[in-house]
């Protein structure tokens, strides 16, 4: 790692992203920040760039390019606008690795601009995979390019697969914390509010993948990704739940031997290996204590009442374009119990009903899954706008 690698931080005021600038500010001799890019929040955008100055800086909302662009005028960064600005850059000859940490469906086109131009991929957006699994692995084949997983399960997966390459994988265990309903009953999960599940208890994250991570639907995302990261049958793929997230996630080989890759919850240590690999960087980071966690505890998932898992592994069985309906269908439903618009519980009813109304493709092209995402989006905006008043419980 003579040469400074050039990172391109797609969604850098996030929490992947403000982590990740983190992990670069702490190694300014091995990474340089060479494009960063947000959705609306022009105002940590332009704070970012003003200390880390990348060549470019892209603000998706248009309305807010005039602003950026003026507090940038004094230096020699370049300011665009709008998604397709980001496509566009993603493929510039000098940059090295894209780290993708945009929320949702939107990570898509990037990724493919990115893949196609020859760059390797730090992957913070899980929901790329479930959608598109298949068309972005055999992308990344034909072009030589390297997947590098960011989320801390399935950096443990890849951290214990290395060195295995000869190896046959018997199973990949997925830990969950189970978030913060683990135990709860559904009579309970009824009433729970915006703000109980926002209370992760081990994580600091997002809102989106917070509300994910206490429905069990982003353990369920995770499982998809996971299929298609490490090329293995969904039978192949155990979740448990292990409520200190020490072990981020394990794989058990065909002489039943299990390797496990523990630490302290710290988006930081996952990122940082992302882009440095296949070395390791010297950090300050917080150091685990055995003695500080005497206790390590498993249970299975309750898949009774976390239906959204269950879900998730279902859609990951019938494949084609069944994952992107999950997956639309969930960031309507997400997005419209964060705004107060349904229950908690109805979350998983909405994804259900567009699995089972929305159009199978057994062999999807990208145009199938844009259409996929486009239609299923607005069936799930018109079932929470019919949806019964005992369904809007928040």
């Amino acid at each position: 790692m003579s040469n400074k690698k050039n990172i391109a931080i797609l969604g850098s005021t996030g929490s992947v992203g403000t982590q990740t600038l983190e992990v670069i500010g702490g190694n300014a001799h091995l990474f340089n920040v060479f494009l960063i890019t947000a959705n609306s929040n022009a105002f940590l955008l332009i704070e970012q760039a003003l200390k880390f100055l990348p060549q470019y800086v892209i603000i998706c909302d248009e309305s807010k390019y005039a602003e950026v662009k003026d507090a940038l005028s004094k230096t020699a960064i370049k300011v665009l606008s709008g998604i397709g600005s980001i496509n566009e850059m993603v493929t510039h000859p000098d940059i090295d690795v894209v780290l993708t940490a945009m929320v949702g469906f939107a990570g898509l086109e990037p990724t493919v601009a990115a893949i196609k131009a020859g760059k390797d991929i730090a992957l913070a957006n899980k929901e790329t995979l479930v959608v598109a699994g298949e068309l972005i692995t055999a992308l990344a084949k034909k072009h030589q390019v390297k997947i590098l997983p960011v989320d801390s399960e399935h950096s443990a997966i890849f951290q214990c697969l290395v060195g295995e390459e000869d190896n046959a994988v018997e199973k990949i265990i997925l830990t969950a914390s189970g978030g913060p309903f683990r135990g709860k009953t559904i009579r309970f999960l009824e009433n729970v509010t915006r703000e109980d599940a926002l209370k992760h208890p081990n994580w600091v994250m997002g809102a989106k993948i917070t509300i994910d991570s206490a429905s069990l639907m982003n353990k369920g995302l995770e499982v998809i990704e996971a299929k298609w990261l490490f090329d293995v049958h969904p039978d192949q793929i155990d979740v448990i739940v292990h409520p200190q997230s020490i072990i981020h996630s394990m794989v058990q080989f065909q002489d039943g031997s299990i390797k496990a890759q523990m630490g302290l919850p710290d988006m930081k240590l996952p990122i940082q290996y992302a882009l440095s690999y296949p070395g390791r960087i010297k950090n300050n980071f917080k150091r685990f204590d055995f003695t500080s966690y005497p206790e390590l505890s498993f249970e299975k998932p309750d898949l009774n009442t976390f239906r959204n898992l269950g879900l998730a592994f279902e859609a990951l069985r019938q494949g084609g374009n069944m994952p992107c309906i999950i997956n639309a269908a969930n960031e309507i439903a997400v997005a419209g119990f964060l705004n107060k618009s349904v229950g908690f519980l109805a979350m998983s009813e909405i994804i259900e009903q567009c699995m089972q109304q929305i159009q199978f493709e057994a062999s999807p092209v990208l145009d199938d899954y844009l259409n996929t995402d486009k239609e299923t989006r607005i069936f799930a905006q018109n079932l929470i706008k019919k949806m019964p008043l005992k369904a809007l419980q928040f």
